[in-house]
C-alpha cells in the first residue's frame, strides 16, 4: 500500500512524499510507518492511541477517523495535516 504523507513529515522520512508499506489496517500501516521511519506515528496519532485533531486521514477519496478501518490490497492512504494560525 502506497502512505502519502505531508511535507511536514518528511523530515521524518528523508524528505520522501510517499512510501510502500504493508497493513491489513489504517493503524497496521501506520505501525509499519512507525518502524521503518521513529517517531512519526507519535506525530499522528496521541497517548491514548486517538488521532491528532490536526491530522486528516483519506483511504482513497474517503475520509476516515477509524484506525481500525480495514484496508484493501493497493488502497492509499493519504495523511494531511491541518493548518492553524490567525
Amino acid at each position: 500500500m502506497i502512505v502519502k504523507l505531508p511535507s511536514v513529515l518528511r523530515s521524518y522520512t528523508g524528505d520522501l512524499a510517499e512510501v510502500e508499506l504493508e497493513g491489513g489496517t489504517v493503524d497496521e500501516l501506520l505501525q509499519a510507518l512507525d518502524r521503518r521511519f521513529p517517531g512519526v506515528r507519535f506525530r499522528l496519532v496521541d497517548e491514548a492511541g486517538r488521532l491528532r485533531r490536526h491530522i486528516k486521514l483519506y483511504v482513497g477519496s474517503e475520509a476516515t477517523e477509524d484506525l481500525d478501518a480495514p484496508l484493501a490490497e493497493g488502497s492509499t492512504l493519504q495523511i494531511v495535516a491541518a493548518l492553524s494560525g490567525g
